[in-house]
Order: C-alpha cells, then structure tokens, then sequence
C-alpha cells in the first residue's frame, strides 16, 4: 500500500454554513453570504459505498398496493408531552434531530428518554461524544435513573459507532452530539459540513435499514441555527427545537418539522433538579403571576400546533424622550408591531408618533399567530390611556390594514381553554360567531372592526 503523494491531493474550499465549494478561499460565500466560512477540506473522491445498506427494503421498485404500513407502530417514549411534539410515539426506523443551547436541557431529556424505554425492557444504546461513562452515569444518578436496558458508549469515531451498533441491535439509538462524532475518511475538523453531512447520512441509513429510531442531538449556534449546515435538517425525518429563557424554569420543545406528525405542534416542560417535568396546564403556568386591573395587560389564545393557550401580552407606551420613538418587541414580530401601530394610528386617531412603545409576552414564548392582533391593539390602546382592561375577557382575531377583524380558526377549540381557565367574556371576530356547543357560561362578544373594539373596551 503505497501514500498518496501531497501533490495528488485535491483540496476545496468549502463553505461551513450551506455546503457550497469553491476552488479558491472567498472572503464571503457567494451562495448564502456568510463571512469567513469557507474552509479548505480535503476533496473525496466520488465512488460508491459498499458499507452503506439501501433504503429499501427490497431490490426492486414496488406496487403501492404492496407496501405493508400495519407494522409502522408508534412507541411511547416514557413522556405523553414528548409524545405529543412527536406526533403521537417514537416511530420506527425515524431519524430525530433535536437542537438547542448550550445547557439548556438536551441531553438531560434525551436521557430521561432513553431511561423510560430501557425501564420497559427496551435495549438503548446512548452514545456520547461530549462526556464520558462515568459522566453520564452521574447525571443519570442525579436524575434517578434505572440501569436496566441501557447502554451507555463513549466514541466518536463513526466506523466505531455504527459497528457497535449493529452488534448490540438495539430498540433505540441516542446521538449525544452529532457535531462531535467524525470519520477517518474526511481530514475536516469534527463538526464541519463534510462530517455532519457524513454522520448524518450513515446514521439516517442504519435507521431505515434496521428500523431503529434514532435521536440525534445538535448544537445551536448564536444566530439561533443549527451548528453545520442548513441541509442537516432536510436530511431528517422530525426537527425539534429547544426553546426557553435560562431565567425561566420551564422549557419548550418544537417542533418545526415532522413526516410523522404536525409540525408547529409543541411540549412543555419544568426543569427542576429531577430533570424535566412535564407541565400539564401550561395557560396556568403563563397566567400564574399576571396584575390584576393592570394598564396594558390582555390576554389573548394563541394555538400552538393542536394546542390552544392562553398567553398575556404586556405594552408600555411612554413620551419619547428623543426624535425617533423606540419599538421594542420581546416574544411578538417586530415588523407586525409596526404594521399594527399604523393601522391603530390611522384608522382611531390614536397618536402615537412621540411615544415609545414597549411590547413583552409574558413567559418567554413567542407568538407568531396573527389572531393576537386583536389583543395587542387593545394592549397598546390601554397603556396610551392609561386605563386597565377587563381582566375576566380574552381577545382572539386578525387584524386587517382597513381595521376590520377577520376570522380564525378552531374557534371552538379556544373558546373551550378560555372557559377551562375561569373567563367570563371572550371578544372574537364577528365571522366566527355564533360557536357551536359554546360554553353556557361565557359570553362571547363578536366585533367586525377597531371602532368597536375601542367602544367595548373603553
């Protein structure tokens, strides 16, 4: 076996955010724009990989009416919340990327996870490359974990890592992180794009060829992206995101992609010293601490993927010390804020040039529903005056630039959470009215535009 000469060598430059190639090092990228991202890797020959298996599971094309799907069962993963940001259970041979801060709960969920399937019988490979054996063993001790079925495996190598896989055969495959597991074949540095995209691709072929779920942890970087490449995300079945405050005790997993199941759908969670703890009523959660007879606060139903919850939105309009007036949104768009304090400004004569307008969703979620439009406007409208809303009602509706309300949907599904949660008025857009089985004891208000919205509330 003789070395390849230096010379004989082909380098690339390769960019580290969207896999573009270069021939030479660029300053910025020129397909994404990123700066200083470009890095030269070693170029592999293209070739054929005996080591990878197929996807299929057959060696020829096959007759829709002849694909079985009675065997494509959903496992519990040990948390009815997790459940439900999966789609209903860990499906077999699914391939889930998990992402987040750094230390904001990833691989302390993961291995809760992997306790409760190993608790039942199951065999769970967890795989780190960021701590040792007797590392996670300390953590698991701390969270009360039970041995049983688990595996714990310290490697980084990839070649390592999918033979000790195909050895122990297990029912679940944890990645602990995804950025940090390489392999020989590339001279690129752990987590680079040429890694991350091989890691990936061998794992994604070893879930569908054997039907193991496997959960893949990764790194957010402080753009609020996953750390390597964009295409990480298309290469996977489900895409969940961490998100949540280090000043706040609870945590929300989203999903932002899922084959199985409806994506946009979201988890809850508590971190306490035990781990997570799901959290059962996350509108008491959001609602627990909120003013009573408070300027500027109203709540509103925002519906996170089959979930309604109660959120309050909080504004503070103060005189503008300086020529430009400030706009500040935390947890609410910053370009639909504007968008609504012109319409608000135009259409009832509420002058809001000379004041700043500060805008916070209690709790630390973010609401990206328009049918909070409706709240926030009746938020701004009572710091302006200086005159506290009723604190018994709940605001739902879209609000349009000519001040009309339009309709949402699932309606009635939000109308059960406001009654749930002790309400006795909810204001809701005229097309939506009358609601079917509508709870006796709550009234529900229909407005067409703001003008009534302000007669109501004033």
């Amino acid at each position: 076996m003789f070395d390849v000469p230096m010379s004989k060598l082909k380098t690339a430059f390769v960019c580290q955010q969207c896999g573009a190639t270069a021939n030479k090092w660029l300053g910025r990228c020129p397909d994404c724009d990123a700066w200083n991202s470009l890095v030269e890797e070693t170029a592999v020959a293209p070739g054929r990989d005996r080591s990878r298996s197929g996807l299929a599971t057959s060696g020829r094309p096959t007759r829709y009416e002849e694909v079985r799907t009675d065997d494509a069962v959903r496992v519990g993963s040990g948390s009815l919340e997790f459940d439900r940001v999966l789609g209903g259970g860990i499906v077999a041979g699914s391939l889930v990327l998990l992402g987040g801060d750094p230390g904001i709960g990833k691989s302390t969920l993961l291995l809760q996870v992997a306790a409760a399937r190993a608790k039942e019988g199951f065999s769970v490979v967890y795989v780190s490359g960021e701590e040792s054996e007797r590392q996670l063993r300390l953590r698991g001790d701390r969270l009360g974990v039970e041995g049983g079925s688990l595996f714990l495996y310290s490697e980084t190598e990839l070649e390592r890592v999918i033979d000790a896989l195909r050895r122990e055969s297990p029912a679940l495959v944890i990645i602990d992180s995804v950025q940090t597991i390489y392999s020989p074949k590339f001279s690129s540095a752990p987590g680079s794009i040429s890694q991350v995209r091989e890691v990936t691709a061998e794992l994604l072929y070893f879930a569908k060829s054997t039907g193991t779920p496997v959960f893949l942890a990764g790194h957010v970087n402080k753009e609020g992206n996953l750390a390597g490449p964009k295409a990480l995300e298309h290469m996977v079945d489900t895409v969940l995101y961490f998100e949540g405050d280090r000043h706040h005790a609870h945590r929300i997993v989203r999903a932002t992609k899922n084959r199985y199941g409806a994506a946009g759908e979201l988890a809850i969670f508590e971190m306490t010293s035990r781990g997570l703890i799901p959290v059962e009523n996350p509108s008491g959660l959001f609602l627990s601490e909120r003013p009573r007879n408070a300027p500027g606060s109203v709540v509103v139903c925002s519906l996170e993927g089959t979930r309604p919850m109660l959120l309050e939105i909080q504004t503070l309009v103060s005189t503008s010390g300086f020529g430009y007036p400030r706009r500040v949104a935390v947890g609410f768009d910053q370009n639909r804020l504007s968008l609504l304090l012109a319409v608000l400004e135009k259409r009832e004569k509420i002058s809001l040039a000379g004041e700043d307008v500060y805008v916070n969703v209690a709790g630390g979620l973010n609401v990206n529903e328009p049918v909070a439009d409706l709240g926030l406007i009746a938020s701004v409208a009572s710091s302006f005056r200086g005159q506290p809303v009723d604190t018994d009602s709940v605001f739902i509706g879209e609000v349009g630039l000519a001040g009309e309300v339009r309709a949402a949907q699932q309606m009635p599904l939000r109308v059960k959470e406001i009654a749930r949660m002790g309400f006795e008025r909810a204001v809701i857009p005229s097309g939506n009215c009358p609601i079917e089985d509508a709870p006796a004891d709550l009234q529900i208000v229909g407005l067409r535009n703001l003008s009534e919205l302000m007669e109501l509330i004033f």
